[in-house]
């Protein structure tokens, strides 16, 4: 199991505009490809005008070709546009992660 952690910072006062530009032209495109993530949320302390998520994949692999096939959706396409086109994102981390030993994916087996 791997987890893809992704910050990523907008213009200050952008967030909201560009959390709503995500639901309504992102999501749903997103969210099928990848499934639920383990985590979607605004940062309320600290930088601000970030938010984070968090997806869980199987194996490098795995992401690999649910990214792939995520890439090659046409309104994922037209999502991507419209976020470039609006221009509230000024930053991108992204970080892979391997859970410790002892942990267990909560409603996982």
């Amino acid at each position: 199991m791997i987890f893809d952690h992704r910050t990523y910072t907008c213009r200050p006062g952008t967030i909201k505009k560009h959390m709503k530009l995500y639901a309504d032209h992102g999501w749903k495109t997103q969210s099928f490809h990848l499934g639920a993530p383990v985590l979607y949320g605004a940062v309320e302390t600290g930088d601000v005008n970030s938010y984070v998520h968090v997806w869980c994949y199987e194996s490098a692999q795995d992401r690999a070709e649910k990214r792939a096939a995520l890439a090659a959706d046409p309104e994922w396409q037209a999502y991507l546009k419209i976020s470039a086109d609006a221009g509230f994102l000024v930053a991108q981390v992204n970080t892979i992660l391997t859970p410790a030993s002892f942990f267990t994916l909560p409603g996982a087996a």
